[in-house]
């Protein structure tokens, strides 16, 4: 299975001006967050990259893009709102072929830039079906992610057979369905907010958009219906995933960026000299 598509998403009310943001990279250069995603696709060997972006954006993401190494396209969404519809929108880009996910409103740090998509992407080329790529996540954050069930998968210690999928399950319904074996209690498989998926996933949103349904369909739910037609694996990172789109999201994510760069020693020199030039605050007990 030969894998050099891409889609990123990044047309959501609350998500489009992410990506325009400018962060300073591992290597101290001044870049947006659009630009640092392009090339996590490219080091995974990605060759075109698709922009999926609110009407009227596509000039803005192009400058934020300016100087990418892979051939970039920008798809208005189209058919009304929504994650799965927003996926949907790069159907004729995507075709027959199977292509890399990343969501526009998150920075994914591992040991190296571009190492979390080059590592989902060897281990759906060497299974040869849809993997997404999962973190351990404490019951509390549940309200913020989809998370998946499933059993490890013979002969491996990152990678679970899916066969469940629930958008942002209450912590009783996780206990209920998607306990996974070998998880420290009250762990769950998170969505790290990058996947590799087949041509069946479009198939999939073909069905599910066309039937119309109020509310529109999660992404979630094409996962599921994904994981009943075949094989759908997860994979468990041990790198970082960073919301942008938290309080403080886009200061974590410099943060990580800057102390996993080359500038890592001047970083926590100076956050030192801020936090002793901050007033003591008196803890009340």
């Amino acid at each position: 299975m030969t894998i050099d598509k891409a889609v990123i998403t990044a047309a959501g009310p609350s998500q489009r001006a992410l990506p325009l943001q400018r962060l300073i990279d591992r290597d101290g250069q001044d870049r947006t967050v659009l630009a640092i995603l392009v090339e996590e696709a490219a080091k995974a060997g990605m060759k075109q990259v698709a922009v999926v972006v609110h009407p009227g954006d596509e000039s803005a993401c192009a400058s934020a893009a300016e100087g990418a190494s892979v051939k970039l396209h920008f798809i208005p969404q189209a058919g009304g709102a929504g994650y799965a519809r927003a996926i949907w929108s790069a159907r004729d880009f995507t075709g027959s072929d199977p292509f890399l996910h990343l969501v526009g409103d998150h920075l994914y740090v591992g040991s190296e830039p571009g190492a979390c998509a080059a590592r989902l992407v060897e281990a759906a080329t060497r299974e040869r079906c849809s993997v997404s790529a999962v973190q351990a996540t404490h019951e509390s954050l549940l309200p913020n992610y989809g998370a998946v069930g499933g059993q490890p998968l013979t002969g491996h210690t990152d990678l679970y057979t899916v066969d469940s999928v629930i958008e942002k399950p209450t912590p009783t319904l996780a206990e209920r369905s998607l306990v996974v074996p070998g998880l420290r209690t009250g762990q769950y498989l998170c969505f790290f907010g990058m996947h590799v998926l087949t041509p069946t996933l479009m198939d999939v949103l073909d069905s599910i958009l066309a039937a119309g349904s109020t509310p529109p369909p999660s992404f979630s739910s094409a996962l599921q219906a994904l994981a009943s037609r075949e094989r759908y694996l997860a994979l468990l990172m041990d790198a970082r995933r960073y919301d942008l789109g938290v309080n403080y999201g886009l200061f974590m994510a410099q943060a990580a960026l800057a102390l996993n760069g080359r500038d890592r020693d001047e970083v926590l020199t100076r956050l030192v000299q801020l936090l002793a030039a901050s007033p003591a605050r008196k803890v009340s007990l």
